[in-house]
């Protein structure tokens, strides 16, 4: 037999087993088992949420089932150890079994369908999608879709996150089948990690609000037009001569003596200023003499 034969065969095998283990312990929430095969034997762990049921009173359960797979699936020596599942609301196969029962009582399938899905969200999902069809309503196939949360459905992603796993339930209409994807939050890449609150950046520049480059039209470096500090204003030159008056008496005659700073004052002394003063004494007698002889 060829090594590609062997594959289908094992693949095949671990079907039949599956569905087995799906049927005899369902009662124990049966999600998934574990085979591995070492030189003393193969190794099957079950992952339950009940381990009482498939422990059984002082082991019976695990003896019976041990045969069972022994003689009826051909694996050699089996060591089956039994694990309890901490949150049966993340496992899709336990879920399906839940819902599945409810459906098998007579309960309507949407009220099964919305039931399930709240239970898996209040569990800690990501996001779930319930899928369920058959004959729903009448004589004519359906289905139906009810999505929660957050699901990748496509790529790399969605391989890691999400689990599936199908059940079919026999009604009295016919045969309806159940599909429940389930996307975990434990399972999601550090990079993609989900986070509620996220931080604010203020130290990154808002757009439309760059202090670094200057606005058309407001250019404080250039000089405006009409407002030059560095040139002098009109009326206000500040660098021009302020002027002090000082009196200076001369003959018993107050004379009013004003001196300009900032400009020469060689030019304008106080000696030009009192001769100048005494002329016009001496020409103001000699008026009134000339006066009093006219008279």
């Amino acid at each position: 037999m060829s090594a590609v034969k062997n594959v289908i065969k094992d693949n095949y095998n671990m079907m039949l087993l599956k569905d087995y283990l799906r049927d005899a312990i369902k009662d124990a929430g049966f999600s998934h088992a574990e085979i591995s095969k070492t030189p003393t034997g193969t190794r099957v762990a079950l992952h339950v949420t009940r381990p009482g049921i498939v422990i059984g009173r002082k082991g019976s359960g695990i003896r019976d089932l041990t045969d069972k797979l022994a003689v009826d699936f051909g694996l050699k020596s089996p060591q089956i150890s039994v694990v309890e599942i901490e949150k049966p609301e993340l496992a899709p196969s336990v879920m399906c079994n839940r819902m599945a029962s409810h459906l098998e009582r007579g309960t309507a399938f949407r009220r099964a369908t919305m039931w399930t899905l709240k239970q898996i969200m209040e569990g800690g999902a990501m996001g779930v999608q319930i899928t369920i069809s058959g004959k729903l309503r009448g004589d004519r196939s359906a289905f139906e879709k009810h999505t929660a949360g957050i699901l990748p459905r496509a790529g790399h992603h969605a391989e890691v996150i999400v689990d599936e796993d199908i059940a079919h339930v026999g009604t009295a209409m016919g045969l309806i089948g159940i599909r429940i994807r389930i996307a975990r939050k434990e399972k999601v890449v550090p990079e993609f990690e989900m986070k509620k609150e996220s931080p604010k950046n203020d130290d990154k520049p808002k757009k439309g609000k760059q202090d670094d480059k200057p606005k058309k039209g407001k250019q404080d470096d250039k000089p405006k037009k009409g407002k030059q500090d560095d040139k002098p204003k009109k009326g206000k030159q500040d660098d021009k001569p302020k002027k002090k008056v000082e009196e200076i008496k001369v003959d018993d005659v107050n004379v009013e003596v004003i001196k300009v700073e900032g400009k020469n004052d060689d030019a304008k002394s106080e000696s030009e200023v009192i001769e100048k003063e005494e002329a016009k004494i001496e020409s103001i007698d000699t008026m009134e003499e000339e006066e009093a002889n006219m008279k």
